[in-house]
């Protein structure tokens, strides 16, 4: 909604000249209708040629139309010699000039457009305006826009909200509100882009103040307070708002879904979508990407469809949800079917649209289609380079995603938290604990980035992995802010794989101080308590969490076959396919204990006698997901199975087995990271 309001804030103009400029594909815009409707009155009292400045060629009155002079002087702007075109200045020269300054800036060519604004000999007063509109559209160039608005002969309204939208637009609202006050004429375009600018700043309070005193209001002004309130998460002022407003707009309509869907009231949001008199591509946005944020990545995705089903043609922040959707989903067909979408379309070539199909590769199992597509992107930002980064730190390749890493050094692109979140990660499932301690100190030291809460957790991780759980411990105490829930239970996760129970207890008691309703401090202290085989222990977290209705979220396997999910639970009892997937379960368990497999009880986590143990591991969800794939996927294609948890243990090494026995590559995606099995081996090298 950011996006929207600040469409409006800057491009409030009531001049034809200027909206060309500014609006130049009225057709491509939703809100081109409102626009219209709001300010056509004001286009046609527009005169093309209203004011004019005229520079006089002739340096000498006496001299003959036709002889040459030896100096000229002609006017000069931003240290430029102007130059007149013909000696004698025409309207339909001004015109066409006009026209040619309003399609540089179109283009963003702001050096042409002053090039031929030097060269004019007649200026009216569109001229000025369509610059000076060119250059509030830049960032940065408010001084040479004050510098162009006090040469204006005669300014007009159009010329003071222009300039009053470049000290928005440049964020400086102490002079845009001075500016405002001294304007000799305010129309409702200039209130609105001072309401819009505060909002945009998150200063609510003067955007009311301004609201309240606005002789007119109109739609655009309802808009922007709306979404100003949405975008500080006040939505009870912007609901409020939004049920007095006389005229409601698809902004405001999309403004409050937006809101909804941020504070994760997804049925009141469903409502308004469904009652909406009208929808346009940001609204069906905010709600493809509301449902993701959610983690209902499955309605996302069937919104999507239904979206494109309609004909509406999605832009690359559709196609970013949609490829998250599949990505959280891991459902690689539909990812590759959004793929060709974008190929056909004309983000073939964006960057947005490129780095979302890297990512969703890479989270699908499919590392080297990810390389490919990021080899092909033409132009890469800091985004990209993290996402293939990402990649290969979540499939284990850590000394290819630090080598990924120093190449974006030496191209000169810059980093920024999220890369280090990425080369941390990379350092972590690699093993590379003292390179990942030298990682964390540079981010400060030679790129003045601020460690995050992000940082830290993965700063524990790699070095609870790595057994130096007391040195984890002490990096938290120092921590420059208070300890966050996700670091006490990556702890607890790293106190698990290396069964210390007293420092098991210590991470679960601060995880659940901190976050009463978490079942991590639970399971992972009972499963630590269950290695130990201290079942009593185990039972009494077990009556605590009963105790405290807290409930642990089921684990799951799924895999992909035919472009349909195929779900399965420890223990499954309701795949219809059930018999035939225990049948090659059984057949695979006597090849796996003939070729040196021993189940590892230690992972079976009930206390219960040893052959119903090795049953309980048997049916696991990732081991009935693998059979299920071995019996519908052709031979040789790759297994791809993800799990909500962490891969236990004893399937980790039962996949080892199966992988050689059956000859297949299997690919194994948990909470943390890929797995890749192939030959009997994994690509962690058992260090996960």
């Amino acid at each position: 909604m950011k996006t929207i309001t600040q469409k409006f804030s800057s491009f409030c103009f009531p001049n034809l000249g200027i909206e060309n400029v500014l609006f130049p594909n009225k057709t491509e815009n939703p809100l081109s209708l409102h626009f219209l409707k709001t300010f056509s009155p004001a286009k046609q009292r527009a005169s093309s040629l209203s004011t004019c400045t005229i520079q006089n060629p002739i340096a000498d009155p006496n001299r003959e139309a036709n002889s040459p002079t030896k100096t000229q002087l002609y006017p000069t702007i931003f240290g430029k010699s102007t130059k007149p075109l013909h000696h004698h200045a025409k309207s339909s020269d001004v015109i066409l000039s006009n026209k040619m300054i309003t399609s540089h800036i179109r283009c963003g060519d702001l050096d042409s457009a002053l090039n031929v604004f030097d060269n004019m000999t007649l200026k009216t007063t569109v001229t000025w305006n369509s610059v000076l509109a060119g250059m509030s559209k830049k960032r940065g160039k408010l001084k040479e826009a004050q510098e162009l608005f006090v040469k204006i002969p005669e300014p007009d309204a159009v010329s003071y909200n222009t300039m009053l939208s470049c000290y928005v637009r440049n964020s400086n609202m102490e002079r845009a509100q001075a500016f405002f006050e001294d304007m000799p004429i305010k129309d409702t375009p200039s209130w609105n882009t001072m309401i819009t600018g505060f909002a945009q700043n998150q200063q609510m309070d003067k955007a009311r103040d301004l609201f309240l005193i606005m002789p007119t209001k109109n739609v655009v002004t309802w808009n922007a307070m709306i979404s100003g309130y949405v975008e500080c998460g006040d939505l009870d002022s912007a609901l409020k708002l939004f049920e007095k407003a006389p005229f409601k707009s698809v902004v405001a309509w999309t403004a409050m879904i937006t809101g909804y869907m941020k504070l994760g009231r997804i049925g009141l949001a469903e409502r308004l979508f469904e009652k909406m008199p009208e929808k346009n591509l940001v609204t069906w946005n905010a709600m493809i990407a509301g449902y993701i944020e959610n983690h209902r990545a499955e309605d996302g995705v069937k919104l999507f469809r239904t979206m494109v089903g309609f004909g509406i043609q999605p832009n690359s922040s559709t196609l970013s949800s949609a490829l998250l959707g599949c990505s959280e989903l891991s459902a690689l067909q539909l990812g590759r079917q959004v793929h060709q979408l974008v190929c056909k379309s004309p983000l073939c070539d964006d960057t947005t649209a490129g780095t979302s199909l890297i990512s969703m590769y890479c989270k699908c199992g499919v590392l080297e289609d990810g390389w490919k597509l990021f080899v092909q992107v033409p132009r890469r930002d800091v985004v990209t380079w993290n996402a293939m980064i990402s990649g290969y730190a979540q499939h284990g390749e850590g000394k290819k995603a630090l080598g990924l890493f120093d190449e974006m050094i030496e191209k000169g692109m810059k980093p920024d938290w999220i890369t280090f979140v990425a080369v941390l990660m990379a350092c972590n499932h690699a093993g590379f604990t003292d390179l990942g301690v030298k990682y964390f100190h540079s981010m400060a030291k030679d790129y003045g980035l601020v460690a995050k809460p992000d940082h830290y957790t993965c700063m524990v991780d790699l070095l609870g992995r790595a057994g130096k759980l007391v040195e984890a411990v002490d990096l938290i105490e120092k921590m420059p802010f208070k300890p966050h829930a996700a670091v006490f239970g990556t702890l607890l996760g790293a106190c698990r794989i290396h069964k210390n129970t007293e420092m098991a207890e210590f991470a679960s008691q601060k995880l659940l101080n901190l976050d009463p309703a978490s079942a991590t401090g639970y399971v992972q202290l009972a499963n630590v308590y269950a290695a130990t085989k201290r079942w009593d222990h185990v039972a009494r977290v077990r009556k605590s969490m009963k105790s405290c209705k807290v409930v642990k979220t089921p684990g799951y396997s799924w895999i992909e076959v035919k472009s349909m999910a195929h779900q399965f639970r420890s223990g499954d009892k309701f795949h219809p396919e059930l018999a035939s997937i225990h049948g090659k379960l059984k057949e695979l368990e006597k090849k796996m204990k003939l070729a040196g497999y021993v189940p590892d009880l230690e992972f079976a986590l009930h206390d219960v006698g040893e052959e119903q143990k090795e049953q309980l591991l048997l049916w696991h969800g990732e081991k009935l997901a693998i059979a299920y794939g071995l019996i519908k996927l052709p031979p040789g294609t790759p297994i791809r199975v993800f799990k909500n948890l962490r891969v236990c243990g004893d399937c980790h090494r039962a996949i080892k087995y199966i992988s050689q026995i059956e000859r297949r590559e299997i690919i194994v995606r948990d909470t943390t990271r890929f797995h890749h099995f192939k030959d009997g081996h994994c690509s962690c090298a058992d260090y996960w």
